[in-house]
């Protein structure tokens, strides 16, 4: 935080998140000299328009203070746009936050080669299974994985940069303190041992429909190049790669099956001239030279899925086998009991069962596969759950259990 960060606040607090300063900070000189200027000052600045200066003129600096004390009490880092530690990267785009709220460990963004992973939250098996490989091939090889903090694609992104003891940023659409994604909850402490989670948004700040587009350009402002696995045609995960592509950043998309159209968008962009990345090195060739990473010693993704199938060649601890479902273990007497359980199926229960794997899905991708309708599903699903089954986790997804 530096000696200006309370200016930064106030600045921020009146012009809202995502908002374009840098006329105005060029215009003034200095983030204090905007706040010391007068009123006739400001109207005589081609940088502010009246709404603006009626919001700077209604904002106390004492707002941006309390927010400091909040910060201070629960030890959130601020980081400002005049400190050391702001992101030179972030800083070139054209409308950089003016504030960072960090909760972790920030990696130095500028001296890292920092590649963003998004996707769907409905993320199929094959999407899961891809990105945490991807991540886990460039997080081995020294890269910072960012995504978004969400289900799906960016929950598998985290979890492979983790579970290979690399670094990873998880930039939220919300502000420190609320009650969002709690079933990720574990996921996102274990970022903050690994990396940090950063937001622009102020504390207690919920998420809604207006902070995911914004923060999107944040994943991809700090990004090197942004990969796209599984995305529909109105995606996020698209706003995103457009974010990349106006900031001049590197898209890279990994193929979908021409049958599942709803992911229609991940081949779009291809057409559009998005680079194919089928494996790791694709994605860190580009940067290999400049930040002096062996491609020799990246890993294949056969390696990486040997890698995965072999646990002895995995030292992963107690708290991190948490974070991954698919490495979950029963004893065997459990084991014996589901599979009893499971041989008495019948019906709709049966199909339902027969779909699911021991991955979470979403109910949408097994309602899909099992050609039933959705009340159909959710009835067979519950009976499931009854005799101990399935098991569900947040954002309606399903898994045998």
């Amino acid at each position: 935080m530096s000696k200006n960060a309370v200016y930064w606040l106030w600045l921020q607090k009146a012009l809202g998140e995502g908002a374009r300063f840098k006329e105005i900070i060029d215009d003034f000189g200095s983030i204090k000299s905007l706040f010391e200027a007068n009123i006739l000052e400001w109207k005589m600045s081609p940088a502010l328009v009246p709404k603006q200066i009626s919001r700077l003129e209604k904002i106390r600096l004492d707002e941006a203070e309390k927010i400091i004390e909040l910060c201070n009490r629960n030890g959130w880092q601020i980081i400002d746009y005049d400190d050391d530690k702001y992101p030179k990267r972030l800083k070139d785009i054209v409308n950089p936050p003016a504030v960072l709220y960090v909760e972790g460990d920030l990696p130095d963004i500028d001296e890292s080669v920092v590649l963003g992973m998004v996707g769907t939250r409905k993320a199929s098996e094959y999407a899961v299974k891809v990105t945490e490989l991807m991540s886990r091939g460039v997080a081995k090889s020294g890269a910072v994985v960012v995504s978004g903090g969400a289900l799906g694609v960016d929950s598998a992104a985290h979890r492979g940069a983790i579970l290979c003891g690399g670094k990873t940023v998880a930039v939220l659409g919300c502000g420190f303190g609320t009650n969002y994604l709690m079933g990720n909850k574990s996921l996102r402490d274990a970022i903050k041992k690994n990396g940090a989670l950063i937001t622009e948004f102020p504390p207690l700040t919920p998420a809604t429909k207006f902070t995911f587009p914004l923060r999107n350009r944040i994943i991809s402002g700090i990004s090197l190049g942004v990969l796209v696995v599984e995305a529909s045609v109105k995606s996020g995960s698209l706003i995103t790669a457009n974010f990349a592509l106006e900031q001049g950043r590197d898209v890279y998309a990994v193929p979908c099956s021409i049958l599942t159209p709803q992911y229609a968008g991940t081949n779009k962009l291809i057409d559009d001239g998005a680079a194919v990345a089928t494996k790791p090195a694709d994605l860190l060739y580009p940067y290999a030279e400049k930040y002096g990473i062996d491609l020799s010693k990246v890993r294949s993704i056969d390696q990486l899925m040997k890698e995965t199938a072999d646990k002895s060649a995995n030292v992963i601890s107690a708290e991190d086998e948490k974070l991954s479902f698919e490495y979950l273990e029963e004893g065997r007497q459990k084991r014996e009991k589901r599979e009893k359980a499971a041989i008495t199926l019948s019906g709709n229960t049966l199909t339902v069962y027969e779909v699911l794997t021991d991955n979470f899905q979403h109910i949408d991708i097994i309602t899909e596969n099992s050609g039933l309708s959705v009340s159909a599903v959710l009835s067979a699903l519950t009976a499931l759950e009854i005799s101990d089954l399935a098991i569900s986790a947040g954002g309606k997804r399903y898994k045998r259990s």
